[in-house]
């Protein structure tokens, strides 16, 4: 996403990375946060790419708090991340 009429700037606002109905990444530029725009990309994935499930660092409790209020809950967790790094992992999937 890129701010609304604006041609010079072309730093995107955010982006999204989905995976078989998996959301692999979300980024919004941390001065346009709690705007809606990572809200409106997560609806887009749920309504148009199934995004039903995603993983999250325990250690971004900005990112939990955001996904939980989307209404994705935790069902499991793991000490390391996947590459074996000390970085505790949440996975979470869309409560249904």
């Amino acid at each position: 996403m890129r701010p609304d009429g604006d041609s010079s700037d072309q730093t995107p606002l955010a982006f999204m990375g989905v995976a078989d109905g998996r959301l692999e990444m979300l980024f919004v530029n941390p001065d346009h946060r709690e705007h809606g725009v990572g809200k409106q990309l997560l609806e887009h994935g749920i309504a148009h790419h199934n995004v039903s499930e995603l993983t999250v660092n325990e250690q971004n409790p900005q990112a939990i708090e955001f996904y939980q209020h989307m209404g994705f809950v935790t069902y499991r967790r793991t000490e390391q991340d996947e590459e074996g790094g000390p970085y505790p992992l949440l996975y979470m999937r869309l409560h249904q």
